[in-house]
């Protein structure tokens, strides 16, 4: 199954692959992949790169907004293969080697199984490669503060919470925030559509994810390219505060 590639705005791609998804920047012949889906969602990403006519060798950088398994699922095959460098904020580089692991337990998701969608979600995630060990070797802090000279120029924004690293990315000449699971728009185990954050259980620190609604809340723009679901059009500071609203 092919992943789904939608053009959202000039040079800007979002892909929907498999309950999960990952961002293309293009910019002449170079691209800054943001995420990367599952580990099984390889082939959906590299067809996903051929849509826009792009190779894997074109892909300048990799940013990853956190480290789980659903986000960072190729960024090591693209480092090891063609020497991408995968970037990450300082606080998320430990996560990404699996120094230690900030993610929902077996437990939490056995326990919350009666929820609806849950169960099927989490054999999706056994299918996906979602809960092997997949480390990056040598995953790398953003090199400077601010827009990063990459195709695209996002600008990290620190959004701990879901984990302590957490990564938004925002593209002032696009209006849009790429906000990774900071703020979605739905999930395979939530019933609200629209602007939410993820049921608790995923939050490493729910309070710090709560807080950084109010950072996304900060940023101009009018497209919102979230993790899960999706893209969703209106003010991002609109978006974030109903998000917020939903939380509490």
């Amino acid at each position: 199954m092919r992943a789904d590639v939608r053009q959202v705005a000039d040079g800007t791609y979002l892909v929907r692959g498999s309950n999960t998804n990952w961002v293309i920047l293009t910019e002449g012949d170079a691209v800054t992949l943001i995420d990367t889906g599952y580990p099984a969602d390889r082939r959906r990403l590299l067809d996903s790169l051929a849509a826009v006519g792009a190779a894997p060798e074109a892909v300048t950088a990799v940013l990853i907004t956190h480290a789980h398994n659903d986000h960072l699922g190729s960024a090591e095959y693209l480092r090891a293969e063609f020497g991408t460098p995968v970037f990450l904020h300082r606080a998320e580089v430990p996560h990404a080697r699996r120094e230690f692991l900030h993610q929902v337990s077996v437990g939490r998701v056995l326990r919350n199984g009666w929820r609806p969608g849950v169960l099927p979600w989490a054999a999706h995630v056994v299918r996906a490669g979602g809960t092997a060990r997949n480390p990056v070797a040598d995953p790398l802090p953003f090199p400077r503060a601010g827009a990063l000279d990459l195709p695209g120029r996002p600008v990290p924004v620190h959004t701990p919470g879901h984990t302590r690293g957490h990564c938004a990315y925002h593209l002032p000449h696009a209006g849009a925030v790429i906000t990774g699971d900071a703020l979605v728009s739905g999930h395979p185990t939530s019933r609200v559509r629209g602007p939410q954050l993820l049921p608790v259980m995923f939050d490493h620190e729910r309070a710090r994810a709560v807080d950084s609604l109010d950072v996304l809340a900060g940023l101009d723009g009018d497209l919102l390219l979230p993790g899960h679901g999706p893209a969703h059009r209106g003010p991002v500071r609109a978006a974030a505060r109903l998000a917020r609203e939903r939380a509490l």
